[in-house]
């Protein structure tokens, strides 16, 4: 447009922005600045130390020059590339065949794995894999636009993950659910995860664990459908470690993505299982997604004098206020229900969104929240432009109802659950991928 425009971004980002973002995803010339690191949360003599004292860490020049420099020069004839970047050469199809250990030492060269040892997806197995499906094997199943351009994921490359993971062809069509979400694996400076929920009759079709020890390593379902998610991400969806995610801590969960079925059976009377309340039939098999960041886990057992909902209550208020999902053992959901009268997950969900409150300078003090939510309230949107207006020690409440899920797993043997961030979405119809 003529305008002379220059990045500027924090050290820990700006090799991204001026390498594989330029090279990858859009192709434009941006001049940029770094700072050091780190920016938020410092005192502004801090900030403005950054500005007038420190070398920028790209070019090494003192800032202010940096910065003038960048708007004064003339450009490069690097700088001066116009149109369409040339298309990116594609993979082959097939790798030359190799022994065991140097194909499994390839994956990781390229950081195609999580660092256990997959199966090698053979024609063989890939084709085996194709079986579970009717689906055809170029069938687009998502179109993954972030980072690194626009790619498709085909069904074929989705099988290829699969046997990665260690799928059965039984698992497919859940697999294929899972993959039309893989644009919405977790990525961010912090340490974002996700949550795979699954509902319906395809739970007990392959056998997945909605019992005792839901979380934990004991299923083989759980952990594959898991596993092949974080696989899609890394392969399909392009996320390595300093290249195109730069999480400072990471996060555990994402080895199997909290993978978990919902306990229909064990559910309360009139109480739904997520997938209904989300306008599915019951009869309908669903598979949802969810991300998030905390995950709070209950300590020992619910007592008389203090009832569940005050204790997730409590435990609610150290989310950030992006979303809620409250996973609960069937004994945890029977007293809801029979003691104190939740005869709905929804009348739980509006307890608890009504009840959880925290003040004004922790509900912005998030710097998630204030990324996400700050912006609306400078433009004087409600409610968050009367809420940072509020002196910082008044309580405001940080939910919706409607942010609020109730999933009930596990296996009856004690009253204690998890709360935790995740945000789920409405769900993908297993059925449409038999």
């Amino acid at each position: 447009m003529g305008i002379p425009t220059l990045g500027a971004a924090g050290a820990n980002i700006v090799n991204y922005a001026i390498g594989y973002n330029f090279n990858y995803t859009n192709g434009m010339p941006i001049r940029y600045v770094g700072f050091p690191f780190p920016v938020a949360g410092q005192p502004q003599e801090v900030h403005h130390r950054y500005v007038f004292e420190s070398n920028d860490v790209v070019s090494g020049k003192p800032m202010m020059e940096a910065i003038i420099d960048a708007f004064t020069e003339p450009l490069t004839e690097e700088e001066q590339i116009s149109g369409q970047p040339p298309e990116a050469a594609a993979e082959p199809r097939l790798l030359p065949p190799d022994t065991e250990d140097t194909l499994q030492q390839l994956f990781r060269d390229n950081d195609w794995t999580d660092y256990n040892p997959v199966i090698l997806p053979t024609e063989e197995r890939v084709a085996a894999m194709l079986s579970g499906t009717s689906q055809p094997p170029d069938k687009v199943v998502a179109n993954l636009s972030w980072p690194g351009g626009m790619r498709e994921l085909t069904v074929e490359k989705t099988a290829v993950c699969a046997v990665m993971a260690g799928a059965k062809p039984n698992y497919f069509p859940l697999i294929l659910a899972l993959a039309v979400n893989t644009g919405q694996f977790g990525n961010s400076t912090t340490s974002m995860a996700n949550m795979i929920l699954v509902n319906g009759p395809i739970r007990n079709e392959i056998g997945m664990n909605y019992g005792a020890n839901v979380m934990g390593p004991h299923s083989e379902v759980n952990a594959v459908l898991g596993r092949t998610f974080t696989l899609l991400a890394k392969t399909a969806g392009n996320l390595h470690s300093q290249k195109t995610t730069f999480s400072t801590l990471g996060s555990n969960i994402q080895y199997n993505n909290l993978c978990i079925a919902e306990n229909e059976e064990a559910l309360p009377e009139g109480w739904e299982p997520v997938h209904v309340q989300k306008g599915f039939k019951p009869t309908d098999s669903v598979l949802t997604v969810g991300r998030g960041w905390s995950y709070i886990s209950s300590v020992g057992e619910v007592l008389i004098a203090y009832p569940a909902q005050f204790l997730i209550r409590d435990y609610m208020r150290s989310l950030t206020g992006m979303g809620a999902s409250v996973i609960m053992d069937p004994t945890v959901a029977g007293l809801l229900h029979d003691t104190q009268g939740f005869k709905t997950k929804e009348e739980l969900s509006a307890w608890l969104a009504k009840n959880t409150q925290k003040t004004v300078a922790s509900y912005w003090g998030n710097g998630v929240i204030s990324t996400m939510n700050a912006s609306m309230a400078i433009q004087g949107l409600e409610p968050y432009a009367s809420q940072r207006k509020l002196p910082p020690d008044t309580l405001i409440n940080t939910f919706q109802a409607e942010q609020v899920a109730v999933i009930v797993t596990g296996g009856g043997i004690q009253t204690t659950w998890f709360v935790t961030d995740f945000r789920v979405g409405r769900g993908t119809l297993v059925d449409d991928w038999r």
